[in-house]
């Protein structure tokens, strides 16, 4: 690999696109749409022939994000905190902060939203996004900037990649780590209508290899998102060129997981969720100027938890942090040596613990699908041999019994959500990590951006497992939507013997935004939420239960309520 020609560390933009499978590119085969920047970016650098991510969301961002397989590093799912990386975990933002780095976070997190799991506390001096899982609404959508919710403009990816440019600027004279995680093509399936146009009644000339299974319309909106992406990786390029910048940046662009529904992905077996080689095998690039030739292909198996060892080595900085590293430094790859590579095995996991796969070289054990494939000759993974090569298969089994052993004690049985950190003084109490009793419950089967709804009964109630890192006093305010027929409920927030109540006032009944989805989702719609300040409650240092309930009311429901805010007194 060519030295810099000058002694100024790289620049990193790593961008992360979301439900995105292995086939959502032209530059993979599909005809069905064009991503020629996307194709321009990867021809320019090196391209994995072979590229393993996990099943899901947040599995794939805590190996990004930690070189270590996720189950040791706490994370156990997607929602209700189960996103959340363990406090011991050193991130990649750390190891770049460390050593100099500006850093900043452009997009959905999915990693924990309570300070210090929030990406300010991960290293990222800079986030403006959203921490859910999902968003509910990709235009003019209300995100977060440091911990503050603001009004964004525009389609959601734009207004992300524009934030990213601006961080680019700012800090040209200096290294920086630039992580664009964007939110799309995941449902819910909306785009401008520049993008959807072309793709409105477009005939899809490549489908699933089950193309009953397919969803017609949910693949032409994900094509459509998929060329914004195009367009907004394209301008990410084309700012580092302007800056003057383009050979001294390493660009990485990948997805989280398979493809988010029945659409063409090469023939493989599996979608989004699955451990087989169609949920978890992504398109990979790295792209880096007279430092990675141009058109180098990489055939050696690789995956999300190669990322932090490998920047760490291209960029020349030390790894912090003392946990042991599952991922390895791809740089002799990147730099067309790869005499005396390991044989190395690739193991994917389903989120809740219970399905491991393992990917060598040339053949996939157990997953889904069990058994044994010969993935060169049968990418599509129609024939189990485990039977013709049983020796094989069963040394691969029991390397899939000994990783577990040693990978899933590592999951955190419980995350109670961190309040009163000073140097970040709000803390969210969301609808989407509460626990809801009686016929109170989410308006969606999923809880993340979403608010909770059905509040009939007087007796029912919500209830947060907290962590008080300070004790002291605390400013509550609700967020609440409340119809006029309905104004009058009192509620009452209280932690032990501590207690402080309010009533609702003021009607606050705005419209779902529900114009403008390509296809029916599943997802809750997103409404507006007004702020209630009822007063301070006393909270001690040290793990408690807090509940809210409502001490009268007067109408057919108590309130809708998305979230519960404290604000450390005095701060």
């Amino acid at each position: 690999m060519p030295e810099q020609s000058d002694s100024r560390q790289p620049n990193i933009v790593l961008i992360l696109t979301d439900d995105q499978g292995w086939g959502d590119l032209s530059r993979t085969g599909n005809t069905n749409l064009s991503t020629p920047r996307i194709d321009r970016l990867a021809a320019d650098g090196a391209t994995f022939d072979s590229f393993f991510v996990q099943p899901l969301c947040a599995p794939t961002r805590a190996e990004i994000l930690t070189g270590r397989y996720f189950p040791r590093t706490g994370v156990r799912g997607v929602t209700r905190r189960a996103e959340c990386m363990n406090l011991d975990e050193a991130t990649i933002a750390d190891v770049f902060k460390a050593a100099g780095y500006a850093t900043g976070c452009f997009g959905k997190w999915h990693s924990g939203s309570a300070y210090p799991y929030h990406p300010n506390g991960r290293g990222f001096e800079q986030f403006f996004g959203f921490c859910c899982g999902h968003w509910s609404h990709y235009f003019d959508s209300t995100l977060e900037r440091n911990g503050t919710e603001l009004k964004a403009k525009g389609y959601i990816v734009d207004t992300l990649t524009d934030a990213a440019m601006a961080f680019m600027q700012e800090n040209r004279n200096r290294p920086f780590f630039c992580y664009v995680p964007f939110n799309t093509p995941h449902s819910p399936f909306q785009v401008p209508d520049r993008w959807y146009d072309r793709f409105a009644n477009l005939e899809l000339g490549m489908r699933h290899r089950e193309p009953e299974k397919e969803q017609p319309d949910v693949t032409r909106s994900v094509l459509a998102m998929c060329e914004n992406i195009d367009w907004n990786v394209g301008r990410l390029v084309d700012k580092a060129a302007e800056l003057g910048i383009a050979r001294d940046t390493i660009f990485i662009y990948l997805s989280d997981n398979g493809p988010n529904g029945w659409r063409w992905n090469g023939g493989m077996r599996g979608r989004k969720g699955s451990t087989d080689e169609g949920g978890v095998r992504s398109p990979c690039s790295i792209t880096w100027p007279g430092h990675v030739r141009a058109g180098t292909r990489i055939a050696q198996i690789a995956g999300a938890i190669d990322f932090l060892p490998t920047l760490a080595d291209l960029a020349g900085v030390a790894v912090a942090g003392t946990k042991p590293l599952d991922g390895l430094s791809l740089k002799p790859l990147l730099a067309g040596q790869p005499a005396d590579w390991p044989d190395r095995i690739i193991y994917s996991q389903s989120a809740n613990g219970d399905i491991t796969g393992a990917r060598t070289q040339r053949y996939r054990a157990g997953g889904h699908a069990g058994g044994l494939y010969d993935m060169l000759a049968d990418i599509g993974q129609y024939r189990d041999i485990s039977k013709d090569k049983t020796d094989l298969y069963e040394r691969l089994t029991d390397e899939i019994q000994k990783w577990r052993e040693s990978a899933l004690p590592g999951q955190a049985a419980d995350r109670p959500i961190p309040v009163g950190y000073k140097a970040f003084p709000i803390t969210a109490l969301p609808a989407q990590d509460g626990l809801p009793s009686g016929d109170i419950t989410w308006p969606s089967i999923h809880p993340n951006a979403s608010y909770f709804t059905h509040w009939h009964n007087r007796e029912d109630s919500v209830r947060w497992e907290v962590d008080v890192k300070s004790g002291g006093r605390y400013e509550v305010t609700l967020m609440y939507a409340c119809p006029a027929p309905d104004v009058g409920a009192e509620l009452e927030l209280a932690c032990g013997a501590n207690r402080v109540s309010g009533r609702i006032s003021e009607p606050f009944d705005p419209p779902l935004k529900d114009k403008d989805d390509r296809v029916k989702r599943s997802e809750a719609y997103e409404k507006e939420f007004k702020p209630l300040t009822i007063g301070e409650i006393g909270l001690a240092k040290g793990r408690h239960d807090i509940h809210l309930r409502a001490l009268s009311k007067p109408g057919e429901c108590v309130i809708e309520l998305r979230a519960v805010r404290l604000r450390l007194a005095g701060s």
